[in-house]
């Protein structure tokens, strides 16, 4: 019987039926122990974790992507230090050299086994990754020493990423518990600012948790590593995945900064897919949640990030285990439009459409959140609040979603419906604080993952 690595899906083999034959023979040439260390057929691996790749360049702004016509940086030798606190979105990113980077996430569903999914998605150039390891998170840039693992890429302790690709580590026997913090540590022996090539990161205005920027060297798997910087991008780190149960799956939030968290507090995991995760896990339905918002993400056109419509294969359809979208996406659509009539509500709900009949014909569960109040914001118009109704009074009344979360009705205020609560405000009138995120995730009915 042939490996199941070597067993090639029909819809890649057109473009890739040379580079998988060429895989497939080098697998094949492994030792029986390197092919040993996928976990056998018996594995079922869930996303317990996700971020939303973008392009970013080194020592610019997290919130300044690369000119749209060359999708190039300017090589910098600007290094990036601690400096006064200003926000996320104007802080620089920093320039990497020779340095380790320590990422925490907070995972949702837990598992006996623990798999990285690293990505190169905006380089132009070959990213060489030097050294990975996965532990728990102690506190600050400290680790639970006897958490360590190495992590391996078809038993390469490193591997070279080629540019637009993606690489998933072997998996590792962790115990990783349900809502535990992890730290990810990836080696980046090269210069991050010596080519025109963006960097692949999660930048903007939300991200929100701190991560660690070593001294010079290889620090991976260090109790406490040795800090320079901080950021709150996470740097080419796209997913964690866990072995799981049959009944375990995913749930992907796609949309945009209100998905992402933006305003809310750093470093507390308040966003409302965070709060989602938490209340799975005390009802235990074992159920990874996925973030997959963005600042300025739309659902027809590129903002600071491609377009729902554009990245939904990679950020719904290729995290394992998933079985469940929700979809919390337009606002932008509506206010970069200003008082131009394009797009019209229609156009925006054929979007919508467009991600159902892609969600159903992968035989994904999805569900259509209403769009939040948002009078007040730099962008408001009266144009954009009638097609935010039109928009919601189908996600309502369409049935063409297979459940409605009408998180609009959750923020705005009875006394004006335009407009959120006051006390879910953090004073944008766009997004919302904790206090909003924690009701927006309350409001969701929990049978409706539960299979």
């Amino acid at each position: 019987m042939k490996p199941r690595i070597c067993q090639i899906s029909s819809r890649w083999y057109a473009a890739y039926t040379l580079a998988g034959r060429a895989l497939c023979v080098a697998l094949l040439m492994l030792s029986p122990a390197v092919l040993a260390q996928d976990g056998g057929s018996n594995d079922r691996w869930v996303g317990t974790w996700a971020s939303v790749p973008v392009a970013r360049c080194p020592g610019q702004s997290a919130g300044q992507a690369p000119p749209v016509d060359t999708r190039q940086c300017e090589p910098t030798d600007v290094e990036v230090a601690p400096g006064e606190p200003v926000p996320f979105s104007r802080a620089p990113l920093p320039v990497l050299h020779d340095q380790t980077v320590r990422q925490i996430v907070r995972v949702s569903v837990g598992g006996e086994r623990v798999r990285v999914v690293l990505t190169n998605a905006y380089g132009t150039v070959p990213l060489t990754i030097g050294a990975a390891h996965v532990a728990l998170h102690g506190e600050d840039a400290a680790i639970v020493e006897a958490s360590a693992r190495a992590l391996t890429f078809a038993g390469r302790p490193g591997m070279i990423i080629p540019p637009g690709a993606l690489i998933v580590s072997d998996p590792v026997a962790l115990v990783v518990p349900a809502s535990a913090d992890l730290a990810i540590d990836v080696y980046l022996p090269g210069d991050t600012a010596a080519t025109t090539s963006p960097i692949t990161v999660h930048a903007g205005t939300g991200g929100l948790q701190t991560n660690y920027i070593s001294t010079i060297g290889d620090h991976t798997g260090v109790e406490v590593m040795p800090v320079t910087a901080t950021t709150q991008a996470w740097v080419f780190l796209a997913r964690v995945e866990v072995s799981g149960p049959d009944d375990a799956g995913a749930i992907v939030a796609l949309g945009d900064s209100i998905t992402d968290g933006s305003q809310s507090t750093p470093d507390t995991n308040s966003r409302w897919p965070d709060q989602l995760a938490r209340r799975l896990v005390a009802d235990n339905v074992r159920m990874g949640v996925l973030n997959a918002g963005f600042s300025g993400n739309r659902v027809l056109s590129d903002g600071s990030n491609v377009n729902a419509l554009a990245r939904f294969d990679r950020d719904v359809l290729a995290p394992a285990g998933v079985t469940h979208v929700i979809v919390l996406d337009g606002i932008n659509d509506i206010g970069s439009a200003g008082e131009d009539p394009s797009p019209t509500a229609a156009d925006i709900i054929a979007g919508h459409r467009q991600l159902i009949e892609r969600a159903h014909s992968h035989g994904l569960k999805i569900y259509g959140a209403t769009l939040t109040p948002f009078e007040g914001a730099r962008y408001w118009t009266e144009q954009g609040e009638a097609k935010r109704q039109a928009v919601n009074e189908w996600i309502r009344t369409s049935g063409a979603y297979d459940a409605v979360l009408d998180f609009d009705a959750v923020l705005r205020d009875p006394n004006d419906l335009t407009r959120t609560l006051p006390e879910y405000d953090p004073g944008d009138h766009l997004h919302a604080n904790d206090a909003g995120y924690m009701a927006m995730a309350d409001s969701i009915d929990l049978a409706l993952f539960k299979r």
